[in-house]
């Protein structure tokens, strides 16, 4: 896609975002010169049926008007409250990801397309579809399996939505460069890579062969655990445009009411969510990343059942055994802990004042211990922690801004459970035994036995290393002697980009100016 048609796709998303309030609604009396008088012209061309509308229900309409790859936009940065802030991020979690549904037919066309197989043979039937959203929508099936019929669910990837997606990307990476351009205190948050996560969790969300993956991980991840399982996957009829899964009768936990109505333990199933969480998290350092209530049932054995895996998290063993050691350290008061866990991972630049860090965090820490422990928000505290490094230079960390989003969510459904939900109590058997293993003996012989490996890895590789290292000796000692040398191709090469980045800009130019042009001919 070209320069000049990512121009216009991001002015036409910044109109409709004007036109539907949601700049006007920005709080601009903090703003200063240009940016504030960009909001105030906003705030004229605002819609009249808008003016009335709470910011979040402007921000759904608009995000509505401009498709599904806007609302995936929006649900990703609802997880990056650092970027687009606390209230913002609370906004956008509130997005709806409800869009039309398309017809059977072209679901069946894109199943046949898939598997390469005709749909009759597939499945015994196939229902209309019963609920959408911004990537695929799902249908209602049955399949048969030795002679015994068994219902399941075919989660069919909507048609077109990849081509949208990638056309609407090149406008958001536009945007995000010209943020860092114009906007240097914006930097640290690095938007371009920011928006080359989006673009690549996305591209995984979209292929349901990985959903399917990411399942089959989780379900063998827990299979010996108590509370909490995920639908087994039908591989024979799964593709990268199909995913077909195990039937979930049960109760969204979002529910109480039938929840209630059915016997279930309300008190033990906030339990089951948060630990669940807590060990997959810790135990095995993957993670469903987007637990809201509407994609978890409770089926009859009062089995916490999670679906909808096209959100995933990760945490390397650095990562946990930070987040483990912070958790601990604010348990036991020891605030210098805490702030040296931030330096050994190098989250926090070593510029900074260990001993003023830490006092940082005991402004955090000490008025939990005046609270009673059902009142205190594990959430909360990683909120407040993130605040209090920013101002130390932590740089964005991705897999824990997700991890603190994903708690946020969890301890909130624990809590709508369980009024009295004691998060600390209830935290600590899985997080005192993670600590047992990993950070005590057990887990410093574990640590040696990784560190001989890596040795012995580092050993086999020791000729070629040697031999790449005696090639670079010999690169450089010509380059000193011969100089910097381009070949005609790189050349060429270099020439055609400069010429195209000129002509890109005239065309950028251009458009900016039809786009005004538009805009006025809209207004009048």
């Amino acid at each position: 896609m070209s320069t000049a048609g990512a121009y216009f796709r991001l002015a036409r998303a910044g109109w409709i975002m004007v036109r539907e309030g949601v700049v006007a609604a920005l709080p601009g009396d903090q703003l200063v010169g240009a940016p504030k008088f960009a909001w105030r012209v906003a705030r004229l061309f605002t819609r009249r049926r808008a003016k009335g509308k709470q910011r979040s229900e402007r921000l759904s309409e608009a995000v509505e008007r401009l498709g599904p790859s806007y609302v995936k936009l929006g649900q990703f940065l609802a997880t990056r409250p650092d970027v687009v802030g606390a209230d913002i991020a609370a906004d956008l979690v509130l997005l709806q990801d409800r869009m039309e549904t398309f017809p059977k037919e072209q679901a069946i066309v894109t199943i046949e397309g898939s598997l390469g197989r005709p749909a009759r043979e597939l499945y015994v039937s196939l229902a209309e579809p019963s609920a959408a959203a911004s990537i695929a929508q799902v249908h209602e099936a049955e399949v048969e399996r030795d002679g015994v019929i068994t219902k399941v669910a075919v989660k069919v990837i909507r048609p077109g939505v990849r081509r949208r997606f990638f056309k609407d990307l090149e406008a958001y990476f536009l945007a995000a460069r010209l943020q860092e351009k114009y906007i240097p205190s914006t930097r640290r948050l690095r938007p371009v890579q920011v928006t080359e996560t989006l673009a690549q969790t996305t591209k995984l969300e979209m292929d349901m062969r990985l959903e399917a993956a990411a399942l089959s991980e989780l379900a063998e991840n827990t299979k010996d655990d108590p509370g909490f399982r995920v639908p087994a996957v039908d591989w024979e009829r799964t593709g990268r445009d199909v995913l077909t899964l195990e039937w979930i009768d049960g109760i969204k936990l979002n529910d109480l009411e039938g929840l209630r109505a059915s016997g279930h333990d309300m008190k033990a199933l906030a339990a089951h969510l948060v630990q669940s969480f807590l060990r997959h998290t810790l135990r095995d350092g993957f993670f469903h990343a987007d637990m809201h209530p509407g994609n978890m049932f409770v089926d009859a054995e009062g089995t916490i059942v999670a679906v909808d895996l096209g959100i995933s998290g990760r945490l390397g063993k650095k990562e946990r055994r930070f987040l483990a050691e912070i958790l601990y350290g604010f348990i036991t008061r020891d605030y210098r802990r805490v702030a040296d866990v931030h330096f050994e991972a190098g989250y926090v630049p070593p510029k900074h004042d260990a001993a003023a860090f830490a006092q940082a965090i005991r402004a955090i820490g000490e008025p939990i211990h005046g609270q009673p422990a059902e009142t205190i928000s594990m959430a909360k505290l990683l909120t407040l922690l993130f605040e209090v490094t920013e101002l130390f230079d932590m740089e964005t960390r991705p897999e824990l801004i997700l991890l603190q989003k994903t708690m946020v969510v969890v301890e909130g459904v624990a809590r709508t459970l369980d009024p009295a939900f004691n998060m600390w109590k209830t935290s600590e058997p899985v997080v005192g035994r993670w600590i047992a293993e990993n950070l005590g003996p057990r887990g410093m012989l574990s640590d040696a036995r990784e560190g001989v490996g890596a040795l012995l890895s580092l050993a086999r590789q020791a000729p070629e290393l040697a031999a790449r290292t005696d090639r670079l000796a010999r690169e450089i000692d010509a380059m000193a002697e011969n100089g910097l040398r381009f070949d005609e191709a790189t050349a060429k090469a270099i020439g055609k980009a400069e010429a195209r980045h000129t002509r890109s800009g005239r065309i950028a130019l251009w458009v900016m100016a039809l786009t005004l042009v538009y805009i006025a001919w809209q207004v009048s």
